[in-house]
């Protein structure tokens, strides 16, 4: 009970806040992988099944916290980005990593006969984590540059890998007896070994629907209406419009779109509000995220 004699053990804890408007990256790395990965037969240099488990897991982990926009992962590794504004467990470092640390570990357990349903789990694996505060978006994009070009450089290492003996023989030769000895051409790799993975928070259009139909926002639609039924009234010819001249600073409007809620209850405004809110989805790609054109299409992400 908090009044009794012993609370004062809690004065040993130690406040650990992150420093604000700063963006956080928590990156989650496989704890004796190598190990790990023997023990249960994964195919070397990779296993796919193993790499859509750490997919699995990773988008499991960004539905359920609403505040990561961005996350990469190659191999046993995944960094987590959340955006610049989070203030989830009060930017709380060991709340934060721990509780995505436990998730991220128990989606990958869950899942694990999905992928390996021939290969019951042996021992339970464990990931460790840490937590890096960036205060730009250059940083951001070097971090995730420097993670992917790390990716792309175990690429060669599929080389090595299956030509054991030729070691320091240059890449094009490389490839030319990869595909004469085993039948595989370099350049047909998965770009899931190429690139990594990349799970991104991407947004739904609002304005259309699957058929490619324009909707309007409810809330602008029955105002609408309204406004041309009095138009169309006798009664109400000549008369002022009261939806045109509620004074600006009286009027209600939602501050996250254009969608009026003139007049509403406070309990319907709030259902308003959270109704034309941007709807998000999570989607796995496997592309370049060092160059220019993937963060230009999706400024979204280091918005604040």
């Amino acid at each position: 009970m908090a009044g009794t004699k012993f609370a004062y053990v809690r004065n040993f804890e130690l406040p650990d806040p992150l420093l604000p408007d700063t963006y956080l990256v928590c990156r989650l790395d496989g704890h004796s992988f190598h190990r790990f990965s023997d023990e249960h037969g994964f195919a070397k240099p990779n296993d796919e099944r193993a790499l859509q488990l750490m997919d699995h897991a990773a988008k499991s982990a960004m539905i359920e916290f609403k505040d990561i926009m961005l996350a990469f992962g190659e191999s046993d590794e995944f960094s987590f980005l959340f955006r610049k504004s989070t203030n989830l467990y009060n930017r709380r470092h060991s709340k934060i990593l721990t509780t995505l640390t436990s998730y991220f570990t128990s989606c990958y357990v869950l899942n694990w006969s999905q992928y390996f349903p021939d290969t019951p789990l042996r021992y339970p694996p464990s990931f460790d984590g840490r937590i890096v505060v960036y205060p730009t978006e250059r940083a951001i994009r070097d971090y995730f540059s420097w993670r992917q070009a790390d990716s792309g450089n175990s690429s060669p290492r599929i080389c090595d890998s299956l030509l054991t003996n030729f070691q320091g023989t240059v890449s094009a030769t490389k490839h030319e007896m990869l595909f004469s000895r085993f039948g595989i051409n370099y350049n047909e790799i998965s770009q899931r070994f190429k690139k990594g993975s990349v799970i991104v928070r991407e947004i739904v259009s609002p304005e259309t629907s699957d058929k490619g139909e324009y909707i309007e926002p409810p809330m602008l639609l029955a105002c609408l209406g309204a406004k041309q039924e009095r138009d169309e009234s006798p009664e109400c010819s000549g008369a002022s419009d009261p939806l045109t001249n509620i004074p600006p600073h009286s009027q209600s409007t939602n501050e996250d779109d254009e969608t009026p809620t003139f007049g509403l209850p406070r309990q319907k405004r709030s259902k308003a509000k959270k109704k034309n809110k941007l709807e998000t989805t999570v989607e796995i790609l496997h592309c370049d995220i060092i160059g220019d054109e993937f963060w230009l299409a999706r400024p979204q992400l280091l918005e604040n």
